[in-house]
């Protein structure tokens, strides 16, 4: 059963990009991403984006999911159900930041982005 941090919890001041994760025996399965946000200033935005891959190399040219647009502390989920692709095998995290305002125009998140695995049953029931 998968269970991993697609991001290990960083602070972020700009856009990027998390390493790459091996979906392994889930590719083709139903999966629960969870965000978290443990920090954040105000008068910003995070924009957090899921890449898929079926090689590693190949990220298209769009995400496959996205969570939507974050300005607060707090842990959000959302459901990607993969078994439409099943040429998916591996995910990556991208994210935006925006800051307006005064004060530093640098935005500060500190986050992090955990996959797991859906048992069967709770995916269907869903």
């Amino acid at each position: 059963m998968l269970h991993e941090f697609l991001l290990p919890e960083i602070t972020v001041r700009e856009a990027g990009a998390g390493s790459d994760i091996d979906l392994g025996s889930q590719a083709g399965e139903t999966l629960l991403l969870t965000l978290g946000i443990t920090r954040i200033l105000e008068q910003q935005s995070l924009d957090i984006s899921i890449w898929g891959s079926a090689d590693g190399a190949d990220w298209g040219s769009k995400p496959i999911a996205s969570f939507p647009q974050k300005f607060y502390c707090g842990t959000y989920n959302i459901e990607l159900d993969l078994t439409g692709q099943p040429q998916v095998r591996y995910l990556r995290a991208k994210w935006q930041v925006n800051r307006w305002g005064r004060g530093d125009s640098k935005p500060l998140f500190t986050i992090y982005l955990f996959v797991r695995a859906v048992q069967p049953e709770l995916a269907a029931a869903s």
